[in-house]
């Protein structure tokens, strides 16, 4: 049978024996009491492995009494006269000798009630600084102060290598009403391991990873790592400086090389294992400029534990990956990708997040971060849970995550994914499982808040730095501002020009005519949004084939229709993103756990295309033509879009000086077109800048002498026209 617990008192210290209690601050440290009519006070701790405790004040030493046979000892003082919040610390000796430590349950209530009020109201845009791990002085005392936001527990404690992943030793204090927990532990080294524990209302007790932690373990390990963040010494500012100080990107080339750290390149003499954040800067920053490339984009490196997610499926959202070094490591590559010109957008994943039982899934025992109606909170083709954006804390935790990336990284944009998956509530759904909003409709208002706020917040708060939306709908004003009713993004994927194009070139040359229209619709709406334009990962796995593959024909065909492809990608309005690989032809599609092809650049064809994209990124960077006016009409117009007979385009671009302009043309099938006649709005010499059928680069060597004159012939509406060579599966570009 139980014990009968006579007090209150003796109920209390079992609970914290127990590891029960949601109040340990009322049990363990220092109490003042009357003890015989005269003031004392009592000291308690926790100390389950102990043989015996002693408390030691003023070089004083008290032996503490076992109070509970779990580990509970206290010890009693009388004042005597004296002060009541003497220091002390606790002596314990257990098998591996005598320790000495200072108490954590001395210390009073660190995080403020206005950080608290913030993070309650949704308001709170730096939460990092405030919760997680970190590490603190008080006083005289250094050690680590923890906080995790866990309102619906019983109690929280902190688990670690340091207390043998014991709940009973470190049970943190309750901040009411917030539901905010804290404790502040003397001594605690950098790098040590911890989890919370986390005991529901039902008694289950959990083990959680820390959702504002800004290290982990390499998974499969899974704990949290105390980590002295601000040690960093950034080289970068004139990077920086010149970023805050022009508007943006909107007028400036934007060539991006989307990469996934783990497989871009691995070490084979050592097991194929990953290269380090640091072996990264030294290899692929320097490969990334030579290419020609203006930024990288990062596929997710926040913590998490499945590779095969590719990082989409996120556990640290504050922490890059232990997978490729410290986050400091992280901070180097950064700062070296700056130092050498080069931007770096992260991909950002608020949409969604596994559930993993370490993880955010059902945090506090109850649908914390996540909706509890599986018809709001669940995605079910991913196995995967949606935030609930209405939540004011969910909206602190993920508009700070946004800036700490930005900030604490020196990150210059955020690309958000699967944007569409947040705006619709019926976002692959069927009818009936799904929950309308309050007018009945299928938006979801709480994310376009949030999205609006996202955009607000990020660009207000850090000039010069972009949002880039994977927005795969028509939903309207995607990258307009928020104050004329827009989501507020920089700019948005244009997911309908690359689907249309790449169905139109994986059509045989001769059955193309036929689908004209897909290369020539999307000037249409080409200036409704801000466009990148993008040949992304998604289009090179499950089965999609790699780029070369998906082309038709023989090996010469693939690599042809290949270049015309990138030439038109480059000519055409909106910024520019090519997945590692596609650029010298990686044959099979993407595997996220093996390197790139390399040996292929052994073979011309490769090496041609390799060098087709470097001489595309040089000239789209040097011709203001091709970028200075991506998203206004005044930088576009078609010579000829319906030469669907014989599979040919003609175009101009033009820069904000209006006679600085460049005319290309783009044969989309493998007969020669001699003598093909194209008007242009000024008569002259015309230099042909780039022909991909150049012998450089894999080409048959036809074209126009390294340039043309023109005709008084009027063609196309103007007076003046160049009478052409365009080669087969060829993509020729002109300037005056």
């Amino acid at each position: 049978m139980s014990p009968v617990l006579h007090t209150a008192e003796e109920r209390r210290i079992v609970e914290v024996a127990t590891g029960t209690s949601s109040d340990p601050f009322a049990v363990l440290g220092r109490h003042l009491v009357t003890i015989d009519q005269r003031p004392a006070v009592i000291v308690r701790t926790m100390q389950p492995d102990a043989s015996a405790v002693e408390l030691i004040t003023d070089g004083q030493v008290t032996p503490m009494v076992r109070r509970h046979p779990d580990g509970l000892f206290e010890a009693r003082v009388p004042l005597d006269g004296g002060e009541s919040d003497f220091g002390y610390r606790i002596r314990v000796f257990d098998q591996t000798g005598a320790h000495d430590i200072a108490d954590p349950y001395q210390f009073g209530q660190v995080l403020s009630d206005y950080d608290l009020h913030l993070f309650s109201e949704g308001t709170h845009l730096r939460a990092w600084e405030k919760f997680g791990a970190h590490v603190l002085t008080i006083g005289h005392v250094t050690g680590v102060h923890f906080a995790v936001w866990a309102p619906n527990a019983q109690r929280v404690s902190v688990i670690g290598d340091f207390n043998g992943w014991d709940g009973r030793v470190h049970p943190m204090r309750r901040l009411v009403p917030s539901g905010v927990w804290e404790l502040f532990i003397p001594d605690l080294r950098i790098g040590a391991c911890y989890k919370y524990e986390v005991r529901t209302q039902a008694g289950h007790l959990l083990e959680k990873s820390d959702p504002y932690a800004q290290r982990f373990e390499v998974p499969p390990n899974s704990a949290s790592i105390i980590w002295q963040e601000g040690e960093y010494q950034w080289n970068d500012d004139g990077w920086m400086n010149e970023r805050q100080s022009f508007a943006g990107w909107h007028d400036r080339p934007m060539s991006i090389y989307e990469v996934h750290l783990g497989s871009w390149r691995r070490v084979p003499e050592q097991g194929s294992r990953y290269l380090t954040y640091r072996e990264l800067a030294r290899d692929l920053i320097p490969y990334v400029c030579e290419q020609g490339f203006t930024h990288i984009e990062l596929m997710p490196v926040m913590e998490h534990p499945f590779s095969g997610s590719w990082g989409y499926q996120v556990i640290g959202f504050f922490a890059p990956t232990s997978r490729f070094g410290t986050p400091d490591d992280f901070r180097y590559f950064i700062d070296e990708c700056h130092r050498h010109g080069l931007g770096v957008i992260l991909d950002w994943v608020p949409g969604h997040f596994p559930k993993d039982p370490h993880g955010l899934a059902r945090f506090d025992g109850t649908a914390l971060y996540e909706h509890d109606d599986p018809r709001q909170g669940e995605h079910r083709d991913w196995g995967t849970l949606i935030f609930n954006y209405g939540r004011t804390e969910v909206r602190s935790f993920l508009l700070s995550n946004a800036l700490y990336w930005l900030q604490e990284f020196h990150l210059d944009g955020l690309r958000v994914d699967a944007v569409a998956s947040m705006l619709y509530l019926d976002y692959s759904r069927s009818h009936g499982e799904w929950i309308p909003n309050q007018y009945g409709g299928r938006e979801n208002l709480e994310a376009v808040d949030f999205l609006q706020r996202l955009n607000t917040v990020t660009h207000g708060r850090l000039p010069g730095t972009i949002t880039v939306a994977e927005e795969s709908t028509a939903w309207p004003a995607v990258s307009r501002p928020t104050y004329v009713g827009g989501l507020g993004f920089t700019f948005k994927w244009n997911m309908g020009w690359m689907h249309d194009m790449l169905q139109y070139v994986q059509q045989d040359p001769v059955h193309r005519r036929w689908h004209h229209n897909q290369i020539t619709f999307s000037m249409l709406y080409s200036f409704t949004e801000n466009f990148v334009l993008p040949f992304s990962h998604d289009e090179v796995v499950h089965g999609k084939r790699a780029m070369l593959d998906k082309m038709p024909g023989d090996l010469w065909q693939k690599h042809a229709t290949l270049r015309a492809l990138y030439g038109y990608m480059f000519g055409h309005p909106g910024k520019k993103l090519m997945f590692m690989g596609s650029e010298f032809g990686q044959w099979r599609e993407w595997d996220h756990d093996s390197s790139l092809d390399w040996h292929l650049l052994d073979e011309p064809l490769h090496r041609g295309l390799q060098t087709w994209v470097r001489d595309l990124n040089q000239t789209y960077r040097r011709e203001a033509s091709l970028h200075e006016v991506d998203f206004e009409g005044q930088g576009f117009s078609w010579i000829d879009c319906q030469d669907n007979e014989n599979s040919v385009i003609s175009m101009i671009r033009r820069a904000r000086k209006e006679r600085d302009f460049t005319v290309m043309v783009v044969n989309f099938t493998p007969i020669p077109r001699p003598g093909y006649r194209v008007g242009v709005p000024e008569a002259g010499w015309y230099r042909e800048i780039l022909n991909s059928d150049a012998e450089l680069y894999g080409g048959s060597n036809m074209g126009n002498g390294g340039g043309i004159h023109t005709e008084p012939v009027v063609a196309h509406g103007h007076e003046h026209s160049l009478r052409l060579t365009v080669p087969p599966l060829g993509f020729v570009l002109l300037k005056k």
